[in-house]
């Protein structure tokens, strides 16, 4: 036996010793068939419509020996919100992160979404969506790929049991889709239609859901089928800066702060070229437009049959295709990378360092135009048997598989620059709203050139092959013995490619070959023909809508046009080159077993249930990648033993204490498993990886109190506390190019470091085994309807929740340049290395739920908040520490109304206040990476079920 196994043997004794600091921890089978009985009891519910799925879930919450959580359906089809993750945010101590305006990724206790493992049907599994910036590669899941009427319930399992399956920081999320036995015997048809309208984009898409499911007269034989689809357009308008950054100009005020200009010579120290080039400036300042084009379609289909008492088996399959277009419209200037040919006059340093206001000559203006295609398909099929053996020994043989493949075939940008434009000015004094003002006319065609072409056609794909054994023996009516078996292989793959290059000489560029031939004479200085010229063909007029831009602002500029621009130059005929860095894979194959007892009685009057088990796992990694542009494996093993104990005891019949404990565990983050490394060339970054990564360990600690001193009603506390053992750890260092060894052919063609890869200092990250960190927090809910209440008024009830957390953890970070003129070069100086004390990413210290509701059987309505405050959710990079979002306040709200028993009609909002959503870079300045807003949606529809 390992160290660590007889360690965990040991924990395990001092645990089930311990017995009064665990909770009982209901199996993931058990807790599905419990939603699914919610579901079916309709004949033990007497309120109907948003109190009855209220009521439904509680029962979930209350009758299960675990810490959980739930959300259920109204009604077959009828999930109470529009997005999973919109939903999710209503339970304690759960907050979402946004793309578009949509939830996408949700964190649990403070934990981030690749701490968050989530299975469909009992099955894990990952669903990857390219929505948002940037597509995922990891192990997050993104909730936004499915639609939420295909699902019945979520339930939310928030601590650990030898029988639950292991990989999980922070939460297991169930998603079921059906259960057609759960349902009445005969035919049951369910249609709904809505429109969706957002006041941004001014566009109406439909959203459309079905269902169709028969059960036999005996109960022992149904199916059913779902279908829903919908196709929404909306609008993010808003201001980015694309981090902020210290580099020397040309002049300041008019005083060289070179020995010659534009180009070349040495720096010449001075009290106002120095000070600015220690500013931080916004590299990209820029306002425009994203408009989100996406569409959904869901299947899925379920097959129930249950011969006997003691047979049952189940098949599902669920399909989904999400479609998502992003296109990007910016007018900007390119301080990036170009400041050492740019003059700033009459310029402002606030008290956080920053340059935030500046008028600017030799600014290279640039306007982009930027569209991505990208389309998501998943797939899942599972089959369990659950078979009664006798009285006492009953199994369930689980398994199925899934695929998730993200592609993106076209994702494509096309640039126009005007690099000697002069008089521009940006004021960031409104950090949020900042004024940008072009001095140059940016709608004549005559002053632009067509500079760069990109193009990087993408895939990610996760598959998930499982099959599980769980078997429970009865001793005696008071302990259960249960144990189980389970193989799983998880496969990730990642391909990339580029069509990236500079346009340069006189439009010096094999259109076909795509090859770069730029002369001495074509260098990027002001007076350079650096690419084709732009011809009212070529181009298009934007216009800005509301961005929240003060007066001033210029809001009208062109782009190029991308159907005329790609086929002028050639873009889709190029022969794409690998994107090295985005060229891995990692396969992972899993063999595992638990044993758990279960047990309850009484010990002195005090009822209570009491598990404790132990669940092993051991892993086998494959990570493949490009290092230095050579195809490079890594094998490797590990194990963990996991064990837990869990209590829950009943003082009265309407109070339950619980109480958990466990060692836990999460595999590396699927990026930092690369072997090899990622080049930036825009940023002059580079990314390590490392197969040998330990995963994140930790152990949980939680006790809980919940009050039901009413129907449907609740008032809980819940503390938690994790104390991480191992945290992997980022190393920041700065460094030529060529220290690093890898060639310069990995470089993208189309960023400023291909033309010269040793411009300036690299930033080179590297990630390793820390020493980790710790988390603490406390959940406070309360729920009821309001029935104390005369008349009317005793109709409305609501529910409400509070979440605070905290936690440590030391990052190494770069921070800023403290010196423009090293010796004996005069170099600009390197970003300062440090450790840096924070929260872990994601972390919210504060999050606020409230829902206030109205029902009376023929008419409900809605209102529902979501507070969440600050947080980081990253290292930042160009001197800057840490990146993240700042705080947000989401309304949403709805009405429905019941014509007959059958027929309903409805009218939803979302983001009813149109929040802003606020990026910063560097926690400490909180300068400004993006200030965007999306709208509100409205829905408005009806529903018919037979």
């Amino acid at each position: 036996m390992s160290i660590q196994a007889m360690r965990s043997v040991r924990t395990l004794t001092r645990l089930a010793c311990g017995a009064s600091l665990a909770v009982l921890a209901a199996s993931p089978a058990w807790a599905q068939d419990v939603a699914d009985e919610a579901v079916a009891s309709e004949d033990e519910i007497v309120v109907t419509g948003f109190r009855a799925s209220l009521d439904k879930a509680l029962d979930v919450k209350r009758d299960s020996i675990a810490a959980v959580d739930a959300i259920v359906a109204e009604d077959i089809a009828k999930f109470p919100d529009q997005n999973l993750a919109e939903s999710l945010q209503r339970i304690p101590g759960i907050t979402i992160q946004r793309d578009g305006g949509e939830g996408r990724a949700i964190t649990v206790r403070g934990l981030g979404s690749q701490f968050t493992r989530v299975r469909v049907n009992g099955l894990e599994t990952v669903a990857t969506s390219t929505d948002g910036a940037a597509a995922n590669r990891d192990r997050a899941f993104d909730f936004n790929v499915f639609a939420s009427e295909l699902f019945t319930s979520i339930v939310v399992h928030k601590t650990a049991s030898a029988e639950l399956d292991e990989g999980s920081l922070g939460a297991v999320v169930d998603l079921n889709t059906g259960n057609p036995l759960g349902g009445k015997s005969g035919f049951t048809a369910v249609l709904s239609a809505q429109g969706s309208y957002n006041d941004l984009s001014e566009k109406v898409g439909p959203r459309i859901a079905g269902l169709v499911s028969w059960v036999n007269d005996a109960g022992t034989f149904g199916a059913s089928v779902s279908a829903a689809y919908s196709d929404q357009k909306t609008l993010e308008l808003g201001n980015n800066t694309v981090r902020w950054a210290q580099a020397r100009f040309d002049s300041v005020d008019g005083a060289p702060c070179f020995t010659t200009a534009n180009s070349g010579g040495t720096y010449i120290p001075s009290a106002a070229c120095d000070e600015v080039a220690l500013a931080f400036h916004p590299r990209i300042p820029r306002y425009g437009e994203i408009a989100h084009d996406r569409k959904r379609l869901g299947l899925t289909g379920s097959i129930q049959f249950a011969p006997t008492d003691a047979t049952k088996i189940s098949l599902d399959a669920l399909y989904s295709k999400f479609k998502h277009e992003r296109r990007e419209q910016w007018g900007e200037v390119l301080l990036r990378s170009n400041e050492r040919s740019i003059n700033v006059s009459d310029y402002e340093i606030d008290e956080n360092n920053n340059l935030v206001s500046a008028t600017l000559d030799d600014a290279w203006v640039r306007t982009e135009h930027y569209l991505r295609k990208a389309e998501t398909e998943f797939y899942q099929i599972g089959g369990s048997w659950d078979q009664d053996v006798s009285d006492t020994f009953r199994f369930t043989l689980l398994g199925g598989l899934s695929k998730s493949t993200a592609s993106i075939p076209l994702e494509t940008t096309i640039v126009f620059d005007d690099r000697d434009a002069q008089d521009y000015r940006y004021d960031y004094s409104d950090m949020g709203n900042p004024l940008l003002s072009f001095g140059t006319s940016v709608t004549d065609p005559a002053n632009f050139q067509l500079a760069e072409i990109r193009d990087r056609p993408s895939e990610v794909e996760n598959k998930f092959r499982t099959v599980q054994l769980r078997t429970e023996w009865d001793i005696s009516d008071d302990f259960t013995v249960k144990a189980g078996g389970v193989y799983r292989r998880f496969d990730f793959a990642s391909i990339a490619f580029t069509r990236d290059t500079v346009v340069c000489g006189n439009g010096g560029v094999d259109r076909v070959l795509g090859t770069i031939t730029c002369s001495p004479s074509s260098a990027f200085g002001p007076s350079a023909v650096y690419g084709f010229a732009v011809t009212p063909a070529l181009s298009q007029l934007f216009k800005l809508g509301n961005a929240g831009q003060p007066s001033g602002t210029t809001t009208e500029w062109l782009v190029p046009n991308l159907d005329a621009a790609t086929e002028f130059t050639g873009l889709y005929d190029r022969t794409p080159a690998l994107d090295a860095g985005n060229n891995r894979s990692v396969r992972e194959e899993v063999k595992g077993a638990y044993l758990q007892f279960d047990t309850k009685g009484e010990v002195g009057g005090l009822r209570y249930a009491l598990n404790a088990g132990v669940r092993y796992v051991h892993t086998d990694q494959t990570s493949s990648g490009l290092s230095s542009g050579t195809a490079v494996t890594v094998e490797r093993s590990y194990e963990d033993w996991l064990p837990s104990v869990n209590l829950a005891l009943f003082p009265h019949e309407d109070i339950v204490i619980r109480a958990a404990v466990a060692d836990v565990m999460t595999r590396p983050t699927l990026g930092n498993l690369t072997p090899g490394g990622t080049v930036d060339g825009f940023n002059y970054r580079i990314n390590y990886g490392n197969p040998f990564l330990d995963p994140f360990r930790a152990t949980a600690y939680d006790l809980a109190f919940e009050w039901y001193f009413a129907p449907q009603s609740i008032f809980s506390v819940a503390l938690f506390k994790k104390d991480v053992a191992s945290f992997p750890v980022a190393t920041t260092t700065s460094g030529t190019f060529a220290s690093t060894g890898l060639p310069t052919s990995i470089i993208p063609p189309g960023s400023p470091a291909a033309v010269d890869p040793e411009r300036q200092s690299w930033t080179i990250n590297s990630i390793g085994n820390g020493e980790g960190a710790s988390l603490k927090g406390i959940e406070i809910a309360l729920q009821a309807p309001f029935t104390f209440l005369p008349g009317f008024l005793s109709n409305f009830g609501g529910l409400v929740n509070a979440t605070f957390v905290d936690s440590d953890a030391d990052y190494s970070v770069a921070g800023p340049t403290i010196n423009p003129c090293v010796p004996p070069n005069c170099t600009f100086g390197p970003n300062i290395p440090a450790v840096r004390n924070g929260t872990l990413f994601n972390l919210s210290k504060r999050a606020y739920n409230g829902t206030l509701y109205y029902d009376d059987g023929k008419f409900s309505a809605r209102a529902s908040i979501s507070y969440r405050s600050r947080y980081a959710d990253a290292n930042s990079g160009t001197g800057n520490v840490f990146e993240g979002y700042g705080s947000s306040i989401n309304v949403d709200a709805s009405m429905r109304y019941a014509i007959t028993e059958n027929i309903e009609i409805s009218v939803e909002g979302i983001n009813l206040t149109d929040e802003y959503r606020y990026r910063f870079t560097d926690i400490d300045a909180d300068r400004n990476y993006e200030n965007n807003h999306f709208g509100r949606t409205f829905l408005f529809g009806a529903r018919v079920k037979i």
